[in-house]
This record gives C-alpha cells, sequence and structure tokens, in this order.
C-alpha cells in the first residue's frame, strides 16, 4: 500500500462484496453521482436498460425503415 493511504481511509470496504454476482457473470459498473439518484437500486438500472434494449432493437428492425430504404436504392 502506498504511503500517502492509511488503513484507516479503507474501514468500509468490505472483501468479496461482489464475489457472487461476478461468478455469474454479472458486470459492477460504476454510476455518476446524478444517475445513481434517479435509479436507486440495480433492479431500476436494469428495467431502463431492458426498456432501451427493446426500443433499440425495433428501431433496427422496423419492416418501415427497411422498405423506405428499399425505396431510395430503387429510385437511384
Amino acid at each position: 500500500m502506498r504511503t500517502e493511504y492509511k488503513r484507516s481511509d479503507f474501514t468500509k470496504l468490505e472483501r468479496g462484496k461482489f464475489h457472487k454476482e461476478a461468478a455469474k457473470g454479472a458486470t459492477v459498473v460504476l454510476l455518476d453521482p446524478a444517475l445513481a439518484k434517479a435509479f436507486p437500486s440495480s433492479e431500476a438500472v436494469n428495467e431502463a436498460l431492458r426498456g432501451l434494449l427493446a426500443i433499440a432493437k425495433n428501431a433496427t428492425h422496423s419492416p418501415i425503415r427497411a422498405k423506405r430504404v428499399a425505396r431510395k436504392r430503387a429510385a437511384a
């Protein structure tokens, strides 16, 4: 440990805190403080990300978008 650190600075640390989640393949991320206020739990973050992922999938696989692209290519 570096000399500028004191053992007392690390009293709240818990060894292996995320071991179970990491063993399941989960990823631990740090949220910006403003986002942490909006998403108070990991369940809230996961729900929001799942919703965003569903929207993104629907937007990229939209049949209407595919028809427009096909028409533009045919006109060119």
